[in-house]
């Protein structure tokens, strides 16, 4: 199963993002498959505080509608499942949480990727580079594989 970060989602709702067309292309891709594809809840939320974000696109930010019609059509995708935290979860994040300069920002992102490690995805698709101090999660930039 391969995962989506937040990233990725946000470049595929906001085509006209340098990144746009291809991550569009990517998660469609993703959508339209047989193959099973995650997104973790983590990276919903945050999808939809960036989306609708009137200080990150102005006057062109997403209304909370139009980021809820993105993510439904994703969400609806028979091959797509929607990850969250499981019972063996804490012991993950610990683990993750353990390791040396994992603060701030990075507790974020070792959640999402306890999550992730916990369903057994075998890839994250993002550009963020920070997934990279869990090596137990393998990650995969579309944008950059398909430049």
């Amino acid at each position: 199963m391969i995962a989506v970060d937040t990233n990725i989602l946000v470049y595929a709702h906001r085509r006209e993002a340098p990144a746009g067309e291809k991550a569009h292309a990517a998660v469609a891709e993703l959508a339209e498959g047989d193959r099973l594809w995650a997104i973790p809840w983590p990276c919903c939320f945050e999808f939809f505080s960036v989306v609708t974000n009137r200080r990150i696109w102005k006057d062109r930010a997403s209304t909370p509608r139009q980021a809820w019609q993105q993510f439904d059509a994703w969400a609806c995708s028979p091959s797509n499942r929607m990850i969250a935290e499981t019972d063996g979860f804490a012991d993950v994040l610990r683990r993750f949480i353990d390791r040396p300069n994992i603060t701030g920002g990075l507790i974020h992102d070792a959640r999402i990727a306890a999550i992730c490690v916990a369903h057994g995805v075998e890839a994250l698709l993002t550009r963020d580079r920070d997934f990279s101090m869990f090596a137990e999660l393998p990650t995969r930039d579309p944008i950059a594989a398909s430049a």
